[in-house]
């Protein structure tokens, strides 16, 4: 009876403690599992076959002979797709060009104290870059239509966006390649995602049209690629842990280790810089944009106004001298105090500190000046905007409006002073227009204000008042042109 309690105190004691040791034993089981199949997900150590994987981008280092070839036949496709303005061209001519091989080979060199390798790649590359350019200028030189193309223009300004996909296209396409039996279309997919060919080719149209920013724009961009692919490819290199080319003479391994150091050092600096310096004009652009849609676009005008968000100018100079210039055009004038609030307001987003606030406005210049600038804006969009059919349209009836204000535009400083001269009892000249409507259809009709001296006479006056009103419609070649006399002060 005794042993039958004492089985019964000691059990309730002991089940919980099994239970216990049982669910650490399940988690630790759990955890196991998820990191094997982490592992078995995420490791390319295992199928990497680095010795066909380094044969394989040194065989694609080298530029002559057929490579040569390839690489001209795809620039002029490229050139030919950006000057046409047409994508599907230029996927093509990146599909087939060989742009890859000498910027792999520097990562790869730098990867593995390979000086020999390296020296090989940077040579090559030098030929790409004069080649590709050369071929591209050639093209565009001699080329009879080089239109600003929205594909070329595209390439001469990068972002953030640029910067991630020449890394991540870099780390893809190295990992691709130290795969056991290579997969080619990943490879065809980073041609086109990292696009090395169409800024080549931006550079030799900026050459040929003598625009040098479109030239460095295109080369900065082409440059951003080239350091995040050789900087992908070091990393994935040191991940996947090759062998280091070994040297016999020891003090001659050591001076290439140095170099090699110093060389990833080199490029590691400059890829930050870039990086930081792009990302911060991302984050200016972000800031500016939101800045003009939460404030800028919601003023409201009382009359004929408008604000052309697409003619938007956003300039970060690398921070130095940030800007935002805002365009409207129109007959009412946006007052100063509320460019003054907007240029506070521009404190409360922290990247637009210090930023000038640049506002263009039509009515402040005259129709004539207005005209031409407009012109000159819609000119140099039309290409951009040929998919925005109905803002085109109303460029269009802007350009028309203005063009019959320019048209309609009296010197009336010159006028006067010429009235003033023939009309020795003219004491004061006034104009205005003055719009009406007979219901079926609206005028605007010129209307001079004319006030004579208290001493002239009547009869005069009237003399003058027709003479002054014939000369008018001479003068301006109007015949709707009204005069109203007004009794002197």
């Amino acid at each position: 009876m005794s042993q039958g309690l004492n089985q019964d105190n000691i059990t309730p004691t002991e089940k919980p403690q099994e239970s216990g040791e049982e669910v650490k034993k399940d988690l630790k089981g759990l955890a196991g599992s998820v990191k094997r199949f982490l592992s078995e997900l995420l490791d390319i150590r295992t199928n990497t076959d680095q010795d066909a994987t380094k044969e394989a981008i040194i065989a694609d280092i080298p530029f002559k002979g057929h490579t040569s070839w390839i690489l001209i036949c795809s620039i002029f496709i490229a050139s030919i797709g950006l000057n046409a303005n047409s994508t599907a061209v230029v996927i093509g001519a990146m599909l087939i060009s060989p742009l890859m091989g000498p910027i792999l080979g520097i990562g790869l060199s730098i990867g593995i104290n390979d000086i020999d390798t390296l020296k090989r790649s940077l040579k090559n590359f030098a030929v790409m870059v004069i080649l590709s350019v050369l071929t591209a200028f050639l093209f565009f030189k001699f080329f009879p239509l080089r239109n600003e193309s929205s594909e070329l223009l595209a390439r001469t300004a990068p972002d953030i966006r640029d910067v991630l996909i020449a890394f991540f296209g870099g780390l893809a396409l190295v990992i691709a390649r130290a795969k056991k039996g290579t997969i080619a279309s990943v490879i065809f997919g980073v041609a086109i995602a990292t696009a090395l060919m169409p800024p080549l080719c931006t550079v030799g149209f900026g050459l040929a049209i003598g625009n040098w920013e479109y030239a460095m724009g295109a080369m900065y961009l082409f440059t951003i690629n080239t350091i995040f692919i050789a900087l992908a490819t070091f990393l994935i290199i040191k991940l996947l842990r090759f062998p280091m080319v070994r040297y016999v003479n020891s003090k001659r391994r050591r001076l290439i280790a140095r170099l090699a150091s110093l060389v990833a050092v080199a490029v590691m600096i400059p890829a930050g810089i870039t990086f930081y310096s792009v990302f911060q004009e991302s984050l200016f652009r972000r800031e500016a944009n939101n800045f003009i849609n939460e404030k800028i676009a919601l003023y409201q005008f009382s009359g004929e106004g408008r604000f052309l968000e697409d003619f938007t100018d956003i300039e970060f100079n690398d921070g130095l001298d940030p800007s935002i210039e805002i365009v409207f055009m129109g007959s009412e004038t946006i007052p100063d105090n509320i460019i003054a609030t907007w240029e506070n307001q521009m404190n409360e987003y922290p990247k637009l500190k210090g930023s000038a606030l640049n506002v263009v406005q039509g009515s402040k210049s005259g129709a004539a000046n207005e005209l031409k600038y407009v012109n000159e804006l819609y000119e140099s969009q039309k290409n951009q905007l040929s998919s925005k059919d109905e803002k085109i349209a109303l460029l269009e009836s802007e350009l028309t409006r203005l063009n019959k204000s320019a048209v309609g535009q009296i010197p009336f400083a010159e006028i006067s002073l010429e009235a003033k001269t023939n009309y020795e009892n003219l004491y004061r000249l006034g104009y205005s227009y003055l719009i009406s409507t007979d219901f079926t259809k609206t005028d605007t009709i010129p209307v001079f204000e004319v006030t004579w001296k208290k001493e002239a006479k009547r009869f005069q006056t009237e003399k003058d008042a027709k003479k002054l009103f014939e000369w008018l419609k001479l003068r301006l070649k109007d015949e709707n042109i009204k005069i109203k006399e007004v009794i002197s002060d």
